[in-house]
C-alpha cells in the first residue's frame, strides 16, 4: 500500500499514462479524453431534442465507463489513499502565493480561495464559477481538453492538437504571471 500512498516519479507515472494511448487504440480504437463524456451525458439525460445532443450517444457509453472510473478511482484515492501531511509545493512557489494573499497549503487546493465559503465572495465566484464557465467553454471551441489533445492527440502525430496544446500552455502562462496577481486582489 505504500508504494501507491505516495507520488511517483515523472519517469513512472509519465509513460503510464502515455501508454494509455496504445491500450485505447488497441482495445477498441477509441480516443482518450474526458470532455465529451459531458456531452454523452447530456444527450442520455436531457430530453431536449437540439440538434448538438441528437446522435448514437450509446455507441460512446464506454465512454461514460471511464468517466465513473476516473471518479471512484478519485474518490478511492482522496479517502482511503491520501497522506495527511500538505501538498509538497516547491519554497519559491509557496513564498511567491502568501506575497499575494494566499495563506492556506493545508489540502490539495489553496482553502483561501477553494473552498464553500469563498464561493459567496467575489473572487471565488471569479476562480470557482467563471473559471469552471471558462475551462468548459474552452474546452468545447477547442474540440477537446489537455488529455485528449495533449496526450492522444499529439501521441497520434494530429497537428490541430499541437496548436491546441501549445494554446493551452501559452494561456496558462499568461493567467499565471499576468492575471492571477490582479484575480488575487478581487
Amino acid at each position: 500500500m505504500e508504494l501507491i500512498k505516495h507520488p511517483w516519479p515523472w519517469y513512472i507515472a509519465g509513460p503510464l499514462i502515455g501508454l494509455m494511448v496504445p491500450a485505447m487504440l488497441l482495445l477498441g480504437n477509441k480516443p482518450f479524453g474526458i470532455s465529451s463524456s459531458l456531452r454523452h451525458i447530456c444527450a442520455a439525460c436531457v430530453p431536449a431534442r437540439l440538434p448538438f445532443f441528437k446522435y448514437d450517444w450509446k455507441s460512446e457509453s464506454w465512454n461514460l465507463v471511464f468517466v465513473a472510473g476516473v471518479v471512484i478511482g478519485g474518490f478511492i484515492a482522496a479517502h482511503l489513499l491520501s497522506q495527511p501531511a500538505p501538498v509538497n509545493i516547491n519554497p519559491k512557489t509557496t513564498a511567491i502565493l502568501q506575497q499575494q494573499g494566499i495563506k492556506d497549503f493545508s489540502g490539495l487546493l489553496p482553502g483561501d480561495i477553494f473552498n464553500f465559503g469563498a464561493l459567496l465572495t467575489l473572487r471565488g465566484f471569479v476562480f470557482i464559477v467563471v473559471g469552471g464557465f471558462m475551462v468548459g467553454f474552452g474546452t468545447r471551441y477547442a474540440d477537446g481538453c489537455t488529455s485528449g489533445h495533449s496526450i492522444f492527440g499529439i501521441s497520434t502525430l494530429q497537428w490541430p492538437s499541437v496548436i491546441a496544446t501549445c494554446c493551452f500552455m501559452i494561456g496558462g502562462f499568461i493567467t499565471t504571471w499576468l492575471l492571477l496577481p490582479y484575480l488575487l486582489k478581487l
